[in-house]
């Protein structure tokens, strides 16, 4: 379909009129007598908008995610229901488990793991994404003992614990090779919720990663829009595909030396491509502004996560011109386990949004997924509440309007921090469609009221 008429949508700013789209760009508004014979979507009064972009996900361990077993809450909260999940397992080989929390049966290892199921091989993930954990069968599947990986942690006898820090990729090659798995599911789902443009934050891409990534985006199975941070230094995309920042991982398991830092941001700034670091502690952070200090920053720098940023740094990350890319959704996730275990003195600085806005830091709003809660209208109400799942709150005073919250979704990918697109003649037709009112749906924001997606003037979901 190369036109379509929207009409009677209710527009930013509660206009209410006719939107016509020809060759994927917002061609007029308002009556149009070329659009007679245009194909009609009534809009019947509903909000349109600028599509979401999720700024931070993991397309790869999104599709992974839905296929594993749940080791955490709400699903799993005891160490007999954790044994039981894992016995429930389908399959005769390997199980793959996920958003486990020490709350559940403490910092797990091999024997731990083996207590709980060693019949078949498991590998479990901690919620955070940055540790697995293997009992005895898949360690030694995986050949453990003998492995120079920099990420398998050993005790002081030199025997490996079971746990694998940040070692995605070497664990990944010592696993049956499966390929990368099918996202068409994966993209489906993110237009049911509007979104229209993502980033993939999944550092240090392989080659069978990044073509598997470009093949899902160039043949339509993530009709999305897509930037990809985990492209390596020097190379590029297919068309249709963004290399965006490069990502760096500053792991709080293993900080790197400030002078190995200062040269990678230097690389990459020489090859005019900014940086998008993970940053979620107090010390990492201020290791990361240090070392811009020294290299200078270009414009699409940026910090993904902000876990914690304290109150002083605050008109550092504005004098340097950086975006914090960052999730409030954790909050409705797992606030109340946070209010059991960040440091006291953390919590003021967990999270914020309100603060950065409005010390003119660039902010954007996305997911984690899977780490964190994928719908954007949960990450969205999450920001404005700040509520944990027991009903606490959150940083009271870190909360947004729930349009500015909206706005944080609506920036361009490219720009995360700027300001958000809007709906006019000549802007791509990358829209989402709602049955109700913007003022409703910012009252009580609901997934459920996303009538229809539209990606480059074509309906991609509808209901």
């Amino acid at each position: 379909m190369t036109e379509l008429l929207i009409r009677d949508a209710e527009l930013p700013g509660g206009r209410r009129t006719d939107v016509l789209l020809r060759r994927g760009v917002v061609a007029a508004l308002g009556k149009d007598p070329a659009a007679a014979r245009v194909p009609v979507l009534d809009a019947e009064g509903g909000a349109l908008l600028p599509g979401l972009h999720d700024h931070h996900l993991h397309l790869h361990a999104l599709a992974a995610d839905a296929d594993s077993v749940r080791c955490g809450p709400p699903q799993v909260r005891t160490p007999a229901e954790l044994a039981r999940a894992l016995a429930a397992a389908p399959g005769d080989d390997w199980i793959r488990g996920v958003g486990y929390v020490e709350t559940v049966a403490g910092l797990l290892d091999s024997a731990a793991l083996d207590a709980l199921h060693g019949a078949r091989p498991v590998r479990v993930q901690h919620r955070s994404g940055a540790l697995w954990i293997l009992n005895s069968a898949a360690a030694a599947r995986v050949g453990l003992d003998s492995a120079s990986e920099p990420g398998v942690e050993r005790d002081a006898a030199g025997r490996p614990t079971g746990r694998l820090w940040r070692a995605d990729t070497w664990l990944r090659s010592r696993l049956p090779d499966t390929g990368p798995p099918d996202l068409t599911a994966v993209g489906a789902r993110l237009a049911r919720y509007g979104i229209t443009g993502i980033t993939d934050a999944t550092p240090d891409l392989t080659d069978e990663s990044l073509a598997a990534l470009i093949t899902a985006a160039t043949s339509g199975c993530v009709p999305q829009r897509l930037t990809l941070l985990g492209v390596p230094l020097g190379r590029t995309c297919a068309a249709g595909v963004a290399a965006g920042p490069y990502k760096i991982v500053l792991a709080d398991s293993g900080l790197p030396d400030i002078e190995t830092l200062v040269g990678t941001v230097r690389r990459a700034h020489e090859l005019d491509r900014p940086v998008a670091v993970h940053c979620v502690s107090r010390e990492a952070l201020f290791l990361l502004l240090a070392v811009f200090d020294e290299t200078g920053t270009i414009p699409g720098d940026r910090i993904e996560h902000g876990a914690v940023v304290p109150a002083e740094s605050l008109g550092v990350l504005r004098r340097l011109g950086l975006t914090v890319v960052t999730q409030p959704g954790f909050l409705a996730d797992r606030g109340d386990d946070y209010l059991r275990r960040v440091d006291p003195a953390d919590l003021p600085d967990l999270y914020r949004c309100r603060s950065m806005a409005e010390s003119g830091v660039g902010l954007a709003l996305s997911s984690d997924a899977p780490y964190g809660p994928l719908d954007p209208w949960q990450v969205v109400a999450a920001a404005v509440a700040r509520r944990t799942p027991d009903g606490r709150v959150v940083g009271p005073e870190e909360t947004l309007r729930p349009a500015a919250a909206l706005g944080r979704y609506l920036a361009p990918l490219r720009d995360p921090g700027g300001p958000a697109r809007g709906i006019a003649p000549g802007a791509a037709a990358d829209l989402v469609l709602l049955d109700r009112p913007i003022t409703r749906q910012l009252a009580e924001p609901d997934a459920a009221a996303v009538r229809a997606t539209i990606i480059g003037g074509r309906i991609v979901f509808a209901r």
